[in-house]
């Protein structure tokens, strides 16, 4: 080969060379600057000095030549592990308002892969699933790739490698010391990924120390459970009794957002109606267990009167004989029911450990009409299915629960509410879900996204206004109970949200609601800004108190144990 050619070989191979070194460092760089949330990602934000990098190059710089490709190799796989588990942390924290757990959360994974499915096709899901094996796979080798050759370089070239480190040094402990941030929340001397290494560690602790917590809690003596059924629930008997979850119904649907102007404004005007009807309803709110989704984990603890915030407590309270508020029912002689339309399949769980006595999903109630994204089945239609099913006349006295979902996310496309003569079958709805924006159309528009969440809020309230007045108008004996499950996602409530969601009681026997008279809610279905708030699991005990024995009569009449 002639000089010349070697020369340009090797000056393409320096190039080449020295564009690698530094695409391996801006990539190493840019993992350590990530943010723990994603509204605090911007350019600005990546303009920071990470720790973790200085103490790299140190290493790089100090250890003899023997161990750097080994502490490379280590420290290059727990930073692309701790990287993925930052990706994944921005993602939980964004749709559920909580750190991602990875000890934990992998559980989650089916199911959300199903609402993906759902709710934008199964292209969509695919895509995801492609997705999240590409980053767990290819995230960790790319990182690790990076950090060897910055060990490398920074060990070829010491003294530039030292003197560079020690100057961002200065620079790090002067604007750590100062607390200097371009971006609000977000300090230019970033320790970032050893800090949620070590709150990763310390959760996984806590996961493991859970365990048996929760299980002393399941395992203490709960004297609802040895309540005879003669004094079970005696305020309600001949009752039914409908608790009715709204999809996505928190907090921020009545306050401070700009959908909540309309929707309290739908809710004075229920009022009147109901109240014209000799209705009267009383509100406050729940603190939820969780928050934009893993609507079972509320669901649990509102009949469990535990605190069911994980998927583990979740899979603790399942095999247990934990006394459930349909149990109570079931055991006082209700007919106890559970409609949940977002299921494919029988609900196992719903008659071997909350007792329920009829299951019912999509298959169920004779449903003939289109999907609406997410919403198998409208409300409207899953209302009156139920009332066809459950509530005719002679009926004995039922328990149910009702999940509506026409208000889950994605929130488009959504049904009108129609003359209840109309719904037949549910192919009045043929056409229907065409008329509104895909899910694919509105992601990534907040504005819009917030304003068809509104609307999906304003439906399901009509749906049950218009449920009582028309077929229960005279019903002495109709107790409902309408409550949120979760808040919506962040990208409704914004990131400062609490748990907290609606509750109403409606009732037109004055003798219930006297009952309820103790609980200092407010009068109406929309609770002010200073309702009372009670925690979920608070709620089981109080409602069985209200309706039945108080606590340490329960524990008389049930003897010792």
């Amino acid at each position: 080969m002639p000089d010349g050619a070697g020369t340009a070989t090797g000056r393409r191979r320096r190039v080449l060379s020295t564009a690698l070194t530094l695409l391996a460092v801006l990539l190493v760089w840019s993992v350590l600057v990530l943010p723990e949330r994603l509204f605090r990602l911007s350019p600005a934000g990546f303009l920071r000095i990470p720790l973790e990098v200085l103490v790299l190059v140190g290493l790089a710089v100090l250890l003899p030549s023997r161990w750097i490709r080994v502490v490379a190799t280590v420290a290059g796989v727990v930073l692309g592990v701790v990287t993925v588990v930052r990706i994944f942390d921005l993602g939980f924290r964004e749709a559920l308002h909580r750190p991602f757990n990875p000890v934990d959360d992998w559980r989650l994974l089916p199911a959300a892969v199903d609402m993906l499915h759902e709710s934008f096709g199964p292209g969509w899901a695919d895509a995801v699933v492609v997705g999240t094996v590409l980053v767990v796979v290819l995230v960790p080798v790319a990182v690790t790739l990076s950090v060897r050759r910055v060990c490398r370089a920074s060990a070829q070239r010491r003294r530039i490698a030292a003197g560079t480190a020690g100057s961002l040094g200065i620079v790090w402990l002067v604007c750590a010391v100062v607390g200097v941030q371009l971006v609000p929340g977000v300090p230019v001397a970033s320790r970032g990924a050893a800090e949620l290494a070590t709150v990763q560690v310390a959760a996984a602790a806590r996961n493991v120390g859970d365990r048996s917590v929760f299980g002393a809690e399941l395992a203490a003596d709960d004297p609802w459970s040895r309540v005879p059924a003669a004094e079970l629930l005696t305020g309600l008997r001949g009752k039914d009794v409908i608790f009715v979850f709204v999809e996505s119904y928190g907090r921020v649907s009545v306050q401070e957002s700009s959908v909540a102007p309309d929707i309290r404004a739908l809710l004075d005007a229920g009022t009147e109606t109901l109240g014209a009807a000799g209705f009267t309803m009383r509100s406050a709110f729940l603190t939820s267990s969780t928050f934009g989704g893993v609507s079972w984990l509320a669901h649990a603890t509102l009949h469990s009167g535990l605190w069911v915030d994980t998927q583990q407590r979740y899979d603790q309270l399942l095999p247990s004989d934990r006394f459930t508020l349909p149990a109570a029912f079931d055991r006082a002689g209700w007919r106890t029911v559970v409609d949940v339309p977002s299921n494919r399949d029988p609900w196992p769980e719903g008659r071997a450990f909350y007792r329920f006595d009829v299951d019912y999903d999509r298959n169920d109630v004779g449903y003939e009409g289109p999907k609406f994204s997410f919403a198998a089945i409208p409300d409207q239609y899953t209302m009156a299915a139920f009332e066809r099913l459950e509530l005719a006349s002679g009926h004995p006295p039922v328990m149910a629960e009702i999940d509506l979902v026409s208000s889950h996310e994605p929130w488009t496309p959504l049904p009108r509410l129609l003359d209840w003569d109309e719904l037949g079958d549910g192919s009045v709805y043929d056409g229907m879900p065409a008329a509104g924006p895909a899910p694919a159309d509105v992601i990534g528009n907040a504005a819009q996204v917030t304003e068809l969440y509104g609307q999906s809020i304003e439906y399901a309230l009509s749906v049950l206004i218009s449920f009582v007045t028309t077929f229960h108008e005279q019903d002495d004996d109709l107790v409902l109970v309408l409550l949120g499950d979760h808040q919506p996602a962040t990208v409704v409530t914004g990131p400062a949200a609490s748990h907290d969601v609606p509750i109403t009681i409606i009732a037109r026997d004055p003798a219930v609601m006297d009952r309820t008279s103790s609980w200092g809610w407010d009068d109406g279905m929309l609770p002010s800004p200073d309702a009372p708030v009670w925690r979920m699991d608070a709620f089981r005990d109080r409602f069985l108190t209200a309706f039945g024995p108080s606590p340490g009569a329960a524990v008389a009449l049930a003897g010792p144990r």
